[in-house]
């Protein structure tokens, strides 16, 4: 029997349910509300509230945390496969090249907004690191975030002087059509939000052919100049902190705590910063830009000191058992969710798609999360896996993986071999 780390387990159920506080815009409004509030679902009084603190407080902070997650958890499958062996590494592109397919169907079928094929790819690349040593997976990590970072601002640095060549007095037509084809680029997918409504309110392949154009954008275009390099770049560096024993709460208790202390405030501080400066430029894209690059580094020391926070509680005593379920069965959590939340607002089920107010849709992830906590814990205590997790480990390992629990529960903590 090998022993099933708790505090891994607690930090991605604190993750999963996390993520979905962002995930909601997407799933339950126009798709550039995500971005930009006024597009769509308000952009004052309670609106605008539910926007500042998911921004400050969530948005890319626990996607941040979950990909940190994910390159420990790699580490973590690749050691109990007897890493160094060719196992390994089948153990680990098996389970890459199913989650790849699982990603497609999530992204295709049911949400646009699906990470699974970014964490595939990027997790492909990152098992070739995973004989490193803590100081170079840390060393590539912070490089390539800082080159992440140094990209977006050099966008936006183009893009600033663009429109300022466009705005100036006598501007060539030349650079008012340049400028013309960059502001177009940073147009929203849909010329009018109700246009993508009317196609969500539609039937399936009404809802399939309007989120073809966005899985097609993501997947051709945000996948392998943004998010590829960043998921590699956070699993890297989860690699490096799970190497240190951070993940596995090897640390002592008071350093976990006092990580949280200085890495969330310092995080809300500059956070706070930028979404007053997105909301007072009224979210302009050129502004959008420097902001996420600047975002980068906020989103990676909150996530840790998120990470810190939950570790720490674990540690002084609190099991926080329905959490850490909830953690054990993520996939099956995250992929859930997403049934759920299209089938709430999408024509073919309920049809409530962009009819709520922002602050709204944060009633519906109470309710979420009232399900998973509820249910995640039971369902373990009768079932080993999670149905999704059951399923990709046994596609992975091409063989049925037994489900049901034996009469003797395993002990509490521990993973049934």
């Amino acid at each position: 029997m090998t022993e099933r780390h708790i505090t891994v387990d607690a930090v991605r159920g604190f993750a999963v349910l996390g993520i979905l506080l962002m995930n909601i815009v997407g799933m339950g409004l126009p798709s550039y509300a995500y971005v930009d509030p006024s597009h769509y679902g308000g952009d004052s009084g309670a609106n605008l509230a539910a926007w500042a603190l998911a921004f400050v407080l969530v948005d890319g902070k626990m996607r941040a945390l979950f990909t940190l997650l994910f390159g420990a958890s790699l580490l973590l499958v690749a050691d109990r496969a007897g890493d160094g062996s060719l196992a390994a590494a089948r153990t680990h592109y098996g389970r890459m090249a199913w989650l790849l397919v699982f990603g497609m169907v999530h992204a295709w079928f049911v949400w646009f907004g699906d990470i699974l094929v970014s964490y595939a790819v990027a997790g492909s690349l990152a098992f070739l690191f995973r004989h490193q040593p803590p100081r170079r997976l840390i060393g590539a990590g912070l490089v390539l975030l800082g080159l992440l970072v140094a990209w977006g601002l050099m966008g936006h640095f183009q893009l600033s002087q663009l429109r300022e060549a466009a705005g100036a007095p006598g501007a060539s037509p030349a650079a008012t059509e340049a400028w013309r084809k960059a502001l177009a680029g940073m147009a929203p997918p849909f010329a009018s939000p109700q246009a993508e409504i009317a196609g969500y309110l539609g039937g399936f392949a009404d809802a399939f052919r309007t989120r073809a154009p966005m899985v097609a954008f993501f997947q051709t275009f945000l996948l392998p100049t943004v998010f590829l390099w960043e998921a590699l770049a956070f699993m890297l560096v989860g690699m490096w902190l799970f190497r240190l024993g951070f993940f596995t709460g090897d640390w002592p208790t008071r350093v976990y705590a006092r990580t949280a202390a200085v890495l969330i405030p310092v995080g809300i501080v500059f956070g706070a910063q930028i979404a007053g400066r997105l909301w007072m430029g009224g979210w302009d894209p050129v502004t959008t830009l420097a902001t996420d690059a600047l975002g980068v580094p906020i989103h990676l020391g909150m996530g840790l000191g998120y990470a810190a926070a939950v570790i720490a509680v674990v540690k002084g005593g609190v099991r926080l058992e329905r959490l850490t379920a909830a953690g054990r069965v993520a996939l099956t959590n995250y992929l859930g969710a997403s049934l759920f939340a299209t089938t709430l607002f999408y024509g073919y089920g309920f049809g409530l798609f962009g009819r709520l107010e922002r602050w709204e849709l944060y009633l519906v992830v109470l309710a979420v999360w009232a399900v998973q906590l509820g249910v995640s814990k039971p369902w373990l205590d009768r079932f080993r896996y999670g149905p999704f997790e059951w399923a990709w480990r046994s596609l992975a390992r091409w063989e049925r993986q037994p489900f049901r629990r034996g009469p003797t529960l395993a002990p509490a903590g521990r993973l049934r071999p």
